[in-house]
């Protein structure tokens, strides 16, 4: 593991959560809550970023390894192919893919605020 190691107090819900994802994916909590507290440090809120990065945020995707994976996982959902881990993965990155599109439209919303990007409304005209 790379990072510091303290101790915390995990609120209950919190941990039953992530036992139930653990539990689901076959990792140990400790794994769990890191990716979790991974995902946190990386969506510091939208309204606090910089020109450049929320400009970056509002054209973010995917990276092409999670399109990839997550089409695939779609595709082997549909034939009803997927077991309980590739189920998990599939849940982990559709979860990813939604979050990405709410922080997105929150940048895109920031930046027009800001006047760094034209209103959605006006570009279809």
């Amino acid at each position: 593991m790379n990072g510091t190691l303290i101790t915390i107090a995990v609120p209950e819900q919190a941990m039953r959560r992530a036992n139930d994802v653990a539990a689901r994916t076959h990792q140990r909590i400790e794994e769990v809550l890191t990716r979790w507290l991974d995902w946190a440090a990386e969506e510091i809120p939208v309204e606090t970023l910089p020109e450049d990065e929320l400009l970056a945020l509002c054209e973010m995707q995917m990276n092409d390894r999670q399109q990839h994976e997550l089409f695939d996982l779609l595709a082997q959902n549909r034939e009803g192919l997927l077991d309980a881990t590739r189920q998990a993965r599939l849940d982990e990155l559709m979860q990813i893919y939604r979050r990405g599109l709410v922080r997105k439209a929150q940048a895109l919303q920031v930046a027009v605020r800001r006047g760094l990007r034209a209103p959605l409304s006006s570009v279809a005209s």
